[in-house]
C-alpha cells in the first residue's frame, strides 16, 4: 500500500516507521521538506521525502499527524481544497486538547475529524491512532499482559474503515468498530479524559472492567448507528 504521512514529528516517525517495516510504500511530507527527507532517510526501507503536497499526491491512504492547531494549514498546503487528496482515505490521528483536560479545543463545535473532512472535500476521512503516545506504537507489538491493544476506528466509507482495519493489524493490534465518523468527537473527548487522569496519577486501565460485565447483549456500534 502507498501511504502518504503528512507531518515529520513523532506520531508519523512511529507510525510510518512500524509500516515501512511491513513492506508498505510510504513518503513523509513536511512543510518543511529537508525534514522529511530526514525523517525519510531515519525510517530507511525506501521512504521518501518531500512536501506536504507530493505526500498527499503519493498515497492511497494519507496520515494525518499534526498538531490540533496545524490541520489548516497542512491541509492547505497538501492541495486538499484544490482536490488533492478526493478519493485518498485520510487517517486523523489528531488530538484537540490541553491542560488541564477540562475541554476540548474544538468547544462545542465538529470534532477535529469532521473539521477535517470538511477541509478535505472527497477525502474518505478515517479517526484512529488519537488515543496512544507515539511510545505506544514504536512497540512490536503493542501489548500489554500478553493482550494485544485494542484501537478504535471511526469512519463513514467501508473501504476505507477497511483499509485502516488493515493497517492496525499490520502493528500487532486489534481494531475495534468505532462506528462512523461523527463518534470520532467521543474518542477525542475519551483521549483528553485519560489524558487528566493520567496527569493525575490515575490509571485509566482500572475504570473498564471486563467485557461480560458490560450489560446486556453485545450490538456492534456500526449496526446501532444504522
Amino acid at each position: 500500500m502507498r501511504i502518504g504521512v503528512l507531518g515529520a514529528g513523532n506520531m508519523a516517525d512511529a507510525l510510518a516507521a512500524q509500516w515501512a517495516r511491513k513492506g508498505h510504500e510510504i513518503m513523509i511530507g513536511a512543510r518543511a521538506p529537508e525534514r522529511a527527507v530526514a525523517l525519510a532517510a531515519r525510517i530507511g526501507r525506501g521512504t521518501a521525502g518531500g512536501g506536504l503536497r507530493e505526500a498527499a499526491e503519493f498515497g492511497e491512504v494519507v496520515l494525518l499527524a499534526v498538531w490540533f492547531e496545524g490541520i489548516a494549514d497542512a491541509l492547505r498546503a497538501a492541495g486538499a481544497a484544490d482536490g488533492a487528496l478526493a478519493g485518498r482515505v485520510l487517517v486523523d490521528c489528531t488530538n484537540p486538547m490541553e491542560p488541564p483536560f477540562e475541554r476540548l479545543k474544538t468547544g462545542d463545535g465538529p470534532s477535529a475529524a469532521l473539521r477535517v473532512a470538511a477541509a478535505a472535500p472527497g477525502a474518505r476521512v478515517v479517526k484512529a491512532f488519537n488515543l496512544c503516545h507515539e511510545s505506544v506504537w514504536r512497540m512490536t507489538p503493542p501489548a500489554f499482559g500478553g493482550r494485544p491493544l485494542g484501537v478504535p476506528v471511526c469512519g463513514d466509507d467501508a473501504e476505507a474503515v477497511a483499509a485502516v482495519r488493515a493497517l492496525v493489524a499490520d502493528l500487532g493490534c486489534v481494531p475495534l468498530d468505532g462506528g462512523g465518523l461523527r463518534r470520532a468527537g467521543l474518542l477525542e473527548a475519551t483521549a483528553a479524559f485519560m489524558v487528566g487522569l493520567w496527569v493525575a496519577g490515575e490509571d485509566p486501565a482500572t475504570m473498564i472492567p471486563p467485557r461480560e460485565y458490560a450489560g446486556g447483549d453485545p450490538r456492534r456500534t456500526s449496526a446501532a448507528a444504522v
